[in-house]
């Protein structure tokens, strides 16, 4: 067993330990998508459902959250979401543009409120020069902006908790562009 395989990942989990245990990221994402009367909908590669699951750990979750998507593979990115083949071919399925495109895609999909999206490498394999393990990018968006981040984990996290740390990342962003666009009422 690799110690400092195994540190990183018990550091980890014990700095977002209370989080996971009492959802304040979520129940503050929640007050603010009730509220302001938002659907929310999800699309993930990477964090498979896990952004749309910790969401849902809510009680009342139902009056926000539309319609989620796993899109794990390429061909759904492009079939479900009008992800652009060209833009995987150009930048990579794991990049700002394919992250932008899911999130816009989902939004006019679903006709939801807001659209966040994921695509990264979450390892062991799957890392390349230019795209290490632990790389992801979000994409959100709602009717009047559309944005990516670029995050990356520590690589020596363990596959299940690096989906974590992706989605906590993405919950992240989600609250923060709630408090750029909307204001709790």
């Amino acid at each position: 067993m690799d110690i400092k395989k195994l540190f990183a990942n018990i550091s980890f989990l014990f700095g977002h330990f209370p989080n996971i245990i009492l959802l304040k990221k979520e129940k503050e994402i929640a007050k603010y998508l009730l509220r302001n009367a938002l659907r929310l909908s999800t699309a993930e590669s990477c964090t498979g459902g896990l952004i749309s699951s910790r969401l849902t750990d809510v009680s009342g979750s139902s009056a926000y959250i539309f319609e989620n998507y796993v899109t794990y593979a390429n061909e759904v990115k492009v079939k479900l979401l009008d992800v652009n083949p060209k833009t995987i071919e150009k930048y990579g399925v794991v990049s700002s543009q394919v992250a932008e495109q899911m999130a816009q895609g989902l939004l006019k999909k679903t006709n939801c409120s807001i659209a966040i999206a994921t695509t990264g490498i979450a390892g062991p394999l799957g890392a390349t020069e230019t795209k290490p393990v632990g790389l992801v990018y979000i994409g959100i968006a709602n009717e009047k902006t559309v944005k990516s981040y670029c995050f990356e984990a520590n690589p020596l996290l363990y596959r299940r908790i690096m989906k974590y740390a992706f989605s906590d990342k993405a919950l992240d962003v989600l609250l923060e562009f709630l408090k750029e666009n909307y204001k709790i009422r």
